[in-house]
C-alpha cells in the first residue's frame, strides 16, 4: 500500500459495515486518516476516580469507578424487574438501573469491589443521578491473583476517552483506533525536515501513536504540540498562499490628488479625525497607491467611525478617476449607508446635477427591489462612469451590472459575506480593485490571524470624542417582574425627556412566523446552545408592540420594523424615526448594524438570551450614539444560574468588543467560527485553540510566510501539498487562487 492511499482507506473495509456506518453519519468519520485525527478528548489514569459529582446533566458520559452494591428489585406484582447498582469513587455516587432481559449479564459482573468504565447518559430520577441502561467494560478481574496481574498489566496506564456518540461509546472507538493504529506508520509528514528538527518536533507517525496510545503525560504533551502546530501551519500555508497570490496580480495604483473631491470633503467635516482614524487612513492610502490589490479588513467598536474611514477611501479612489462599490448586506443597510453618505457629502454627492459641485460625483444605490425606471438610471450612470461611488446589496454582484472602472470594493459586515461574493464582485475591475472589508464584530487578534489570515488587518480602537457612555443591566422578568414594569418606566422617561427607545425581540410573529412555529421551526435560529426544550416560542414584534402600545407605553408613538416588510416601507420607518416622528421602535435584529439615530438613548432587547454575545454588543451600539448617556436593558427569563444568564452578565458587565468576541469565542466551538469565514475550509481545529495558542499561530503564521515566499508552488514540498489538499475542499481549491 502506498503512503498516501493508507489514509484513504473506507473505514468500512477495515471495520465492517455497520460500525462504519455510524462512525460517517454520527461523528463524520469516513477514512482511517479522519479517525487517526479523532483524537481523545482526555485520559483516565487507572487507579484515578472521576469525580461522580461533576457529571453534566442529560449529557452523554464515560466514568470510571467502583461497584457499592447491587441488587435486583421487583415491580409490577414480581411481574417486572430491574438491577439497581450504586457505583462511588470517594467524591459521590451515582445510581445505575438496568431492565427486563438486560439484568443477567450486569447482575453477574457487577459485583461489589469491581471496578469498571460506565457510558450513558446522566439524568435525574428520584432526585438521585442515574445512568440508564450504561455500557461498561469491566477493568479488573475476579480474584485477588488475578486483579493483582491486572493492576500491574495496567500499571500507571492512561485510558483514552474519545468524543463518542449514545451509538458509539469511547472504548468502542478505542477499539477501532487499534485496528487502524498500525497505518500511522504511513503518515505522510507535512513539515519540512529543517522546520521539524529546528523546533524540535517528534515525526507525525509518532505523534499520532502517542496521542492515541500515551505511556506517560509527557507522551500526549509531545503528541499535542507537534499536532497543534500542524493545525496551525497547514492552515496558515493556505492563507499565505492566496496572499502571495494576490501581490503577484496587477492593480491601479490610486495615487493622492491635490485639491480634489477628498480635501473638498475633509474642508467641510466639523470635526477632526481621532488619532486612530487618522493611522488606519494612511495605511489605506498607502496600500491604494500601490499597484498590487489592497486586501485589507478594518475592525473596530461599534459607533469607533468605520464608516467615515471607508468614505474617504472611496473618495481617495474617484479623485484618481475610479469608482468605489459598498455592499451592504441588508436593504435597510445599504439605505441607511446611502442616506448618512449623501448628507456627509452634501452637496459633493450631486456631481453634474443642478446645484451640485464642480468636484463632485453621484452617489448611487442600487438594491433587488428598486423599480425599474430608477435601476435601469443606475446601471447606466455606473457604465457610464457618471456614478463614482455605488452603495448596495447582492443586486450589485449580478452579470448585468457593469462598472467605467471599479477601483475600490468595501464590503460592509465580513461574516454576512462569502469569499465567492467578494470575489464575484472583484470580477467586475478591468483589473483587480482594491478589497476593504469592514467588520463591527471585534476580533481578537488571534481569530483575525486564523480567520482572515489572508487580509491585512487595522483597526479601530477608540470612539470619537462626544460619544456617551452606554449602561447595561439584566432584567430578570420570570423572577423580579417589577423590574420589567421599571425597564418600561425608564422608556417613557427617556421619550419624556426628548430622546426615543428602541425595542428588539426575537421573532416578527406575522403569518410567514406562524407557519415556520407549525413545523417546530420558531426560535431555533436565535436559541442558544444551551437553552434547552424552550418552553415558549420567542417573544414576536408585532405581538409585543400591540402591547406596549395598549399597556405600559400608551399615548406614545410606537412604530414597528421588520425584514419582511416591503422596503418602501421599510425606509419610511426609518425616515421617521430618524426625524424624532416615532417614540419607540419595536423591531428585529435588522436594526443590528449601521442604523444610526443620535436621538435613541434606550434600548430593551427582549428574550435577550436567544442572542449571541456579539449580536447583544452590535445592538446595543445602536444607542448612546450622541450627547446623551446609552441605556440598555437586557430582559430574560434564565434561571439566575443558568449559562444563558451567565453570558447575559458578560455583556452588561463591559463594552469592549474585544473582551465580549473572546468570551464569545470560549463558550462556541471555535470550529463555527473558522467555518463562517474560510468559505471551502473545512473546520481541522482538533487541538488547536484559536484563543489560547495565540503564540503557536503567531510563529505557524512567520514560519508559513517563509516558505511561500521561497517555495510559492509547494514544488519542493509535496508532503506539504498533499496536507493542504486534505484541508481544502477539492471542488474549492480556486478558494485560494483567486484574484
Amino acid at each position: 500500500m502506498d503512503r498516501v492511499s493508507a489514509f484513504d482507506e473506507p473505514l468500512k473495509k477495515l471495520l465492517g459495515g455497520a460500525t462504519a456506518k455510524v462512525m460517517a453519519e454520527h461523528l463524520d468519520l469516513h477514512t482511517v486518516g479522519d479517525l487517526l485525527h479523532h483524537y481523545p478528548r482526555r485520559y483516565e489514569e487507572r487507579g484515578r476516580l472521576t469525580a461522580l459529582t461533576e457529571l453534566p446533566l442529560d449529557e452523554h458520559v464515560t466514568v470510571v469507578a467502583q461497584v457499592a452494591d447491587a441488587r435486583i428489585m421487583m415491580f409490577n406484582n414480581g411481574r417486572g424487574k430491574r438491577l439497581e447498582v450504586t457505583l462511588t469513587d470517594g467524591s459521590g455516587r451515582l445510581q445505575l438501573v438496568f431492565f427486563g432481559h438486560g439484568v443477567h449479564k450486569p447482575h453477574k459482573e457487577l459485583l461489589p469491589g469491581r471496578r469498571a468504565m460506565f457510558a450513558g447518559k446522566a439524568s435525574v430520577f428520584n432526585r438521585k443521578m442515574q445512568l440508564a441502561h450504561p455500557t461498561y467494560q469491566l477493568l479488573d478481574a475476579h480474584d485477588e491473583e488475578e486483579a493483582s496481574e491486572a493492576v500491574d498489566a495496567f500499571a500507571g496506564q492512561l485510558l483514552p476517552i474519545y468524543p463518542a456518540c449514545k451509538q458509539l461509546d469511547s472504548w468502542r472507538i478505542a477499539k477501532a483506533v487499534d485496528t487502524v493504529l498500525p497505518s500511522a506508520q504511513e503518515a505522510v509528514d507535512p513539515l519540512p525536515p529543517s522546520l521539524r528538527e529546528g523546533r524540535g518536533f517528534v515525526p507525525l507517525p509518532e505523534a499520532l501513536l502517542r496521542i492515541h496510545r500515551p505511556q506517560t503525560k509527557a507522551d500526549i504533551a509531545a503528541a499535542r504540540d507537534r499536532l497543534r502546530w500542524d493545525e496551525a501551519f497547514v492552515l496558515q500555508i493556505a492563507l499565505a498562499r492566496r496572499r502571495y497570490a494576490d501581490t503577484q496580480l496587477p492593480a491601479a495604483a490610486r495615487k493622492p490628488v491635490p485639491d480634489g473631491l477628498l480635501d473638498a470633503f475633509d474642508a467641510t467635516l466639523p470635526f477632526t479625525l481621532t488619532e486612530g482614524q487618522q493611522k488606519v487612513t494612511g495605511e489605506i492610502f498607502d496600500a491604494l497607491a500601490t499597484e498590487h490589490p489592497m486586501h485589507r479588513l478594518l475592525q473596530g467598536e461599534v459607533g469607533s467611525g468605520k464608516t467615515l474611514v471607508a468614505l474617504r477611501a472611496m473618495l481617495r479612489v474617484v479623485d484618481a478617476g475610479g469608482q468605489a462599490a459598498m455592499l451592504a448586506p441588508t436593504e435597510v443597510l445599504a439605505q441607511q449607508h446611502h442616506r448618512s453618505i449623501t448628507e456627509m457629502m452634501g452637496e459633493l454627492a450631486e456631481g453634474g446635477m443642478l446645484g451640485g459641485s464642480d468636484l463632485g460625483t453621484k452617489v448611487v444605490l442600487l438594491t433587488g427591489s428598486m423599480g425599474t425606471a430608477a435601476r435601469r438610471q443606475a446601471l447606466l450612470d455606473l457604465v457610464t462612469g457618471e456614478a463614482g461611488i455605488v452603495i448596495g446589496t447582492h443586486a450589485l454582484i449580478q452579470d448585468k451590472v457593469q462598472f467605467h472602472d471599479l477601483g475600490l470594493v468595501v464590503v460592509d459586515e465580513q461574516h454576512r459575506f462569502g469569499v465567492e461574493q467578494r470575489d464575484a464582485l472583484r470580477s467586475k475591475g478591468k483589473q483587480p480593485p482594491h478589497l476593504l472589508v469592514m467588520t463591527a464584530t471585534p476580533i481578537p487578534r488571534t481569530v483575525a490571524m486564523t480567520v482572515f489570515g489572508d487580509l491585512e488587518t487595522s483597526v479601530l480602537d477608540q470612539l470619537p470624542a462626544g460619544r456617551s457612555p452606554i449602561a447595561s443591566h439584566v432584567v430578570p422578568a420570570k423572577d423580579k417582574p417589577h423590574f420589567l414594569s421599571r425597564a418600561w418606566d425608564r422608556v417613557r422617561e427617556e421619550v419624556e425627556n426628548g430622546h426615543q427607545a428602541y425595542v428588539v425581540c426575537p421573532r416578527i410573529g406575522d403569518d410567514a412566523d406562524e407557519a415556520a412555529e407549525k413545523k417546530g421551526k420558531a426560535g431555533k435560529k436565535q436559541a442558544a446552545p444551551e437553552d434547552d426544550g424552550e418552553k415558549r416560542p420567542p417573544l414576536a414584534v408585532l405581538d409585543i408592540a400591540e402591547q406596549l402600545a395598549k399597556g405600559p407605553l400608551a399615548g406614545l408613538r410606537v412604530e414597528v420594523l421588520h425584514g419582511r416588510m416591503p422596503p418602501d416601507d421599510k425606509d419610511d420607518v426609518m425616515r421617521r424615526f430618524a426625524a424624532g416622528q416615532a417614540d419607540v421602535l419595536v423591531a428585529t435584529t435588522v436594526i443590528e448594524v449601521g442604523v444610526n439615530v443620535p436621538n435613541a438613548t434606550a434600548m430593551v432587547i427582549m428574550d435577550a438570551d436567544r442572542f449571541g454575545v456579539s449580536q447583544l454588543h452590535q445592538l446595543r451600539g445602536r444607542v448612546g450614539r450622541g450627547s446623551a448617556p446609552g441605556l440598555c436593558l437586557l430582559v430574560s427569563e434564565a434561571h439566575e444560574a443558568s449559562p444563558a444568564r451567565a453570558r447575559l452578565s458578560a455583556v452588561a458587565a463591559t463594552l469592549d468588543g474585544f473582551e465580549l468576541s473572546r468570551i464569545d469565542l470560549e463558550q462556541r466551538r471555535e470550529g463555527d467560527v473558522l467555518g463562517q469565514a474560510q468559505s471551502g475550509v473545512r473546520s481541522s481545529l482538533r487541538v488547536l485553540s484559536v484563543i489560547d495558542d495565540e503564540e503557536v499561530i503567531a510563529a505557524a503564521r512567520e514560519e508559513a510566510v517563509r516558505v511561500v515566499a521561497d517555495d510559492p508552488g509547494l514544488e519542493r514540498l509535496p508532503e506539504l501539498r498533499t496536507a493542504l489538499d486534505a484541508l481544502l475542499d477539492k471542488d474549492r481549491e480556486e478558494y485560494l487562487d483567486k484574484g
